[in-house]
């Protein structure tokens, strides 16, 4: 178009420069026949010669210019000649292409008339390829074919279909299907071009079509076989009938109970022949039960108890909701026997039992005090089980709530104590510091400890089997216990190997603690001595006592809950029980071997475990991370004691710390392009948020994803699994200062 148009500005620009040098070539004439008939060679002639010379150079200027126009035209001409030919072949190309297409095509302009389509889309209209010269729009192209018949739906009323089709066709948002006449389906999709028109594509689904209606059939004729499988399989017989009175279906059993002939479906085909052989040739007194009631639905069943001959039956009688009805025919002659023998039988039992009443009469007076005293009793187990049960249910309910609040000082603790170790201590203050986290270790994990086995007898936890070095346990227990043990007058020793196991860590310290407890708390002098060996693919380790002893009798009642042998001890007797559930769990076996005056030794035998690589441990001296030197966390927790704990440690580190107690606060604390380096969140907040909640919002408000790390007292699998899939890392109450560190020296590598 743009060619044709530059053509065309060409053609107009060279017709006016023609004209003008027509006119400046008839002056110029004019001017040189009055030059050479004059004789007058005053100024006048002159001058007018000099005009004459001006305008022949205007003409040859002119003259060039037309010369330059009339090349450009000649080269505008042949653009538009090849422009034509790449038109004429795009639209052979695309002639070619929906003609090779299995659907019909159409294409209707902004004025809705046709101008373009393929041999398929006449395939549906044939009446239309009679009129194609007469620039027909979509309304010729509907009436022609509504009025030839070509829809099915326009054989009875060709206008309305015309006006339904110029409805749709004038929205041509989507698809829509139309039945031939000639039994063919198709499948019509219209949408609007952008510049007005309308593009439809006409899709044969006459197949499709029949192969549906196939299913139908299928599917009804399975229904009808599982409906009459249904109806011979009942013992009851059952026929149905139409709204017109016409036998539907039945039953075998039908035939059998009312002795009906082998073709009474065509000799009693209707209601009023079965109601005619009931009534008269089977004698059956129906009382109505049998008559017409194909109102509808909404009438009740008829429900009755008739005879024929020596025979009962319960007829039942329904209507339908399409005017058909049901019939049931019930044999009960037996059961009303069995009834009457029933009732005889109960009237001779009663007979009987009126007979022994009396003489159970007095029986039943003294078995009255009896069971009276055996309710009594039973009354009290009851109560008692109530009582018990409510108790075991309020001790799960409190260590269930308050496992959080119980973990909460703790872990404010363990931070500022953490804190405290990472100054510049005298050696003696480091040994006390030390000393109070070795014991709020022990605090730790003996609460732990508790509310774990609780969770395990209601088996909501399992136990964390990984391997790890034993010696490593043994050296922190020889740590915990060593005051002890001196503090008691007694010779404390651990003989630990460098050996690999394969257990829960947390339930076998809890385990070992509580052997060395014991062992402790129940030698008056000598030595308590901690062994390691190792037995094929087991790893023995022994807590050896130099204690009283224990009778062979008493060993099995120790284990038992509040179980002490030696009352003056300050023990509740709980510290072997919760060692025999643990072990139990773990199925790690225990041993004892005591004799009175000999001491004790409690063992537990454990599996090998596969080596692992290890890496440098922790020096215990207090150095400040330089890699979180200036590092900026920001520390989401409700309770203020875990806000200063967490900004004095981490203050300790090097760290920039700031606290909030939920997400609008910490919001609020970053500005523009602020942000932290990390998040520290606790899991439950106030007012029902939750960790997770604020790590999302967070992200949303920083536009960034920022390194985050959940921190929670909740050690159940379904937040750690939450956790995993956000691929947020966990950290369990209380906080441990080195695997905090250790955390977030691998996130912000």
């Amino acid at each position: 178009m743009s060619e044709l148009r530059t053509a065309l500005e060409t053609d107009a620009e060279l017709d006016a420069l023609r004209e003008e040098v027509r006119k400046l070539r008839k002056i110029n004439g004019a001017l040189m026949d009055r030059v050479e008939r004059s004789t007058d060679m005053s100024a006048n002639a002159f001058s007018m010669f000099e005009t004459a010379i001006s305008l022949e150079a205007k003409v040859r200027d002119r003259t060039l210019q037309l010369e330059d126009a009339l090349g450009r035209l000649a080269k505008a001409n042949a653009d538009l000649a090849e422009a034509h030919a790449d038109a004429d072949a795009a639209q052979v190309r695309l002639r070619d292409a929906i003609e090779s297409i299995n659907e019909g095509f159409v294409l209707f302009d902004a004025e809705d008339r046709l101008i373009l389509y393929n041999e398929a889309y006449l395939g549906f209209w044939p009446q239309v390829a009679e009129r194609l010269d007469q620039n027909l729009t979509f309304h010729d192209i509907a009436r022609i074919a509504a009025h030839s018949q070509g829809p099915a739906g326009a054989q009875v009323a060709p206008d309305r279909w015309v006006s339904d089709r110029l409805a749709k066709h004038g929205i041509a948002d989507g698809g829509q299907v139309q039945r031939l006449a000639d039994g063919r389906w198709i499948q019509i999709n219209e949408l609007r071009t952008s510049e007005g028109g309308i593009v439809g594509i006409y899709t044969d689904i006459t197949e499709a079509k029949a192969e549906d209606a196939r299913a139908r059939a299928r599917e009804l004729a399975e229904r009808n076989v599982v409906l009459q499988s249904t109806l011979d399989n009942l013992s009851e017989g059952v026929c149905v009938f139409d709204g017109s009175g016409q036998l539907a279906a039945w039953n075998d059993a039908l035939r059998r109970l009312l002795a009906l002939p082998e073709n009474f479906a065509g000799a009693l085909g209707s209601h009023a022949e079965l109601q005619r052989w009931c009534r008269e040739t089977l004698a059956m007194d129906d009382q109505g039960c049998l008559d017409w009631r194909g109102g509808g639905a909404d009438q009740q069943a008829m429900v009755c108890l008739c005879t024929a001959g020596e025979r009962h039956f319960e007829l039942r009688s329904n209507a339908m909701a399409d005017g058909g009805q049901v019939f049931g025919f019930t044999d009960v002659t037996d059961m009303l026997r069995a009834q009457a023998s029933l009732q005889e039988t109960a009237e001779t039992l009663e007979r009987r039992v009126s007979e022994r009443t009396g003489e159970l009469v007095d029986l039943n007076r003294k078995l009255e005090g009896e069971v009276a005293e055996r309710r009594a009793i039973e009354a009290a187990l009851i109560d008692a089980k109530i009582v018990a049960e409510k108790a075991n249910l309020s001790k799960t309910r409190f260590l269930a709530a308050a496992s959080h609040d119980l973990l909460q000082p703790l872990n404010a603790a363990r931070l500022f104590v953490a804190a405290l170790g990472d100054r510049r201590l005298a050696l003696p203050t480091r040994a006390l510091v030390n000393q109070t986290s070795t014991a709020l270790d022990s605090v730790e994990d003996l609460l732990e400890a508790l509310l774990e086995i609780s969770r395990l007898d209601a088996g909501a936890i399992q136990p964390e089997i990984g391997p790890f070095r034993i010696d490593r346990l043994l050296q922190t227990l020889n740590v915990e216990f060593a005051p002890m043990a001196r503090s008691a007058g007694l010779a404390f020793r651990i003989e630990a190997q460098p050996l690999w196991v394969e257990t829960d860590l947390r339930l076998l310290r809890r385990i070992l603690q509580n052997f060395i407890s014991n062992a402790i708390r129940y030698t008056p002098r000598g030595t308590v001595s901690v062994a390691c060996i190792q037995h094929d693919d087991r790893v023995e380790i022994s807590v050896t006592d130099s204690g009283p002893g224990i009778a062979p009798e008493q060993q099995a009642l120790i284990f038992e809950e509040f179980r002490r042998l030696d009352t003056r001890s300050q023990g509740k007797g709980l510290g072997l029980a919760i060692v025999k559930r643990a072990s139990d769990m773990l199925g790690h076996p225990i041993s004892l071997r005591s004799q009175p005056g000999q001491g004790a030794t409690f063992a537990i035998a454990l599996p090998i475990g596969q080596p692992q690589r290890e890496e440098d441990g922790d020096t215990g001296q207090p150095t400040r991370d330089r890699s979180m030197r200036d590092l900026s966390v920001l520390v989401v927790d409700n309770e203020k004691q875990i806000q200063s704990g967490m900004r004095t440690l981490l203050t300790g580190w090097g760290c920039s710390v700031v606290t909030a107690d939920g997400y609008d606060q910490a919001a609020a604390l970053f500005d523009g392009d602020r942000r932290p380096d990390i998040i520290l969140v606790d899991y439950h907040l106030k007012d029902g948020e939750t960790g997770d909640t604020v790590i999302t919002r967070l992200h949303d408000h920083f536009g960034v994803r920022i390194p985050a790390v959940m921190i929670s007292a909740d050690r159940g699998e379904p937040l750690k699994t939450q956790l995993a899939a956000a691929n947020i890392p966990l950290l369990n109450k209380p906080v441990k200062p080195a695997q905090l560190r250790a955390l977030l020296r691998t996130m912000l590598a």
